[in-house]
């Protein structure tokens, strides 16, 4: 019966200490596109405006004992959208994809209610679009995940919290024009700046 006592009160303290070193909950923001078509390698566009987009999705926060860190993996649905002109042409269109983000970031809070954070992205292209008929059949590919990098700070209030990010991308993240028997293809990686607001469970 002691043992048994013991053993009852060893298993309360686990699950108090592990609820809380574990967070978890929903977020969304904002997106803005601040560097489109990267590395453009043909002519047939003029050029691409930045343009805001949108995420939304879930996170979890886990403590790690003793050294004062923290690890957020979240998941979150992004899409994004550039503006952009082709070559002689004053026809301005859209350029629209969706992805899947898994950021993993390793952060550590301070002041009881900001914090720090920076780690790898992992993110997968779902679906892009252009809508300029004359361009013909757009067909957006990715070599599986691509990879960037997140960093950024926040602030937490309660169970609602607000971060700032910027997100650089490192892995090519390849569109190509098809138009009848010709192919064009470019590099579609984009730069991001990310205004979060998430709340916790």
């Amino acid at each position: 019966m002691k043992k048994f006592a013991l053993a009852l009160i060893a298993l309360v303290a686990f699950i108090q200490t592990s609820q809380g070193q574990i967070a978890f909950g929903i977020k969304g923001g904002i997106n803005y596109n601040s560097d489109s078509f990267r590395e453009v390698s043909t002519d047939i566009l003029e050029g691409a405006k930045s343009r805001t987009g949108f995420h939304a999705g879930i996170w979890t926060r886990i403590k790690i004992p003793v050294i004062g860190l923290y690890v957020r993996p979240e998941l979150v649905y992004t899409n994004l959208k550039s503006e952009y002109k082709a070559k002689g042409s004053n026809t301005m269109a859209t350029y629209n994809f969706q992805k899947i983000d898994i950021p993993v970031l390793l952060g550590k809070r301070f002041l009881k209610v900001a914090h720090v954070f920076a780690g790898p992205s992992f993110q997968y292209v779902i679906n892009g679009d252009f809508n300029l008929q004359t361009l013909g059949n757009v067909v957006t590919e990715a070599d599986g995940l691509t990879v960037g990098l997140q960093m950024g700070a926040g602030v937490e209030l309660g169970k609602i919290g607000l971060d700032v990010r910027w997100e650089r991308a490192f892995s090519d993240v390849e569109s190509k024009f098809i138009s009848g028997s010709n192919t064009e293809r470019f590099d579609t990686r984009v730069n991001q700046i990310i205004v979060g607001l998430s709340y916790r469970f």
